[in-house]
């Protein structure tokens, strides 16, 4: 019941602050929308208290997100210059990429991290690989996309061991 009514007042304090508009007839149905999407969660399981969510170690996840930004900015280049090198740049290709991580939200952050590099898009997934295109494939996409899923299950590995209360290996 608690965890209802954290999501309900973090839901509506969201809508409040995002829209910012005061007036009684808005705020009811902020007040609406709010506990209807709280219905929604429920019904669908989500608020359960046997899924726990991942605890991710606080350093690890900023480094993970400054690589990622840096990535983010090294593909936009490359996607701005075989945009204007012209359609001869263009190689598209769909591969698969394998896949390592354990958790669902472990290979949901790697199918996620690989769609936001510019270029690269996750097209679909499969137990053990992901369906992948890229604007313009090299070869050592492959060898970038390992580097991505070594570091995605270095972060998932750190969270189990913090889930068991372990030391960081």
């Amino acid at each position: 019941m608690l965890r209802v009514i954290i999501l309900a007042t973090g839901l509506f304090v969201l809508w409040l602050l995002l829209s910012g508009l005061f007036k009684p007839l808005l705020i009811s149905l902020g007040i609406i929308s709010s506990l209807a999407t709280v219905m929604i969660a429920v019904r669908m399981g989500i608020l359960k208290p046997e899924i726990k969510p991942i605890r991710y170690s606080l350093p690890s996840v900023p480094a993970y997100l400054v690589w990622l930004m840096m990535e983010i900015a090294k593909s936009n280049w490359a996607v701005t210059k075989t945009i204007f090198a012209g359609k001869n740049a263009i190689r598209q290709k769909l591969f698969h990429v394998p896949v390592t991580q354990q958790s669902d939200i472990g290979k949901v952050l790697y199918a996620n991290s690989i769609t936001l590099t510019p270029g690269t898009i996750t097209v679909e997934t499969e137990d053990g690989y992901f369906l992948t295109h890229a604007l313009s494939y090299a070869p050592s996409d492959l060898d970038a996309l390992a580097d991505m899923d070594k570091r995605v299950t270095a972060l998932e590995k750190q969270a189990e061991t913090k889930e068991r209360g372990g030391p960081p290996s």
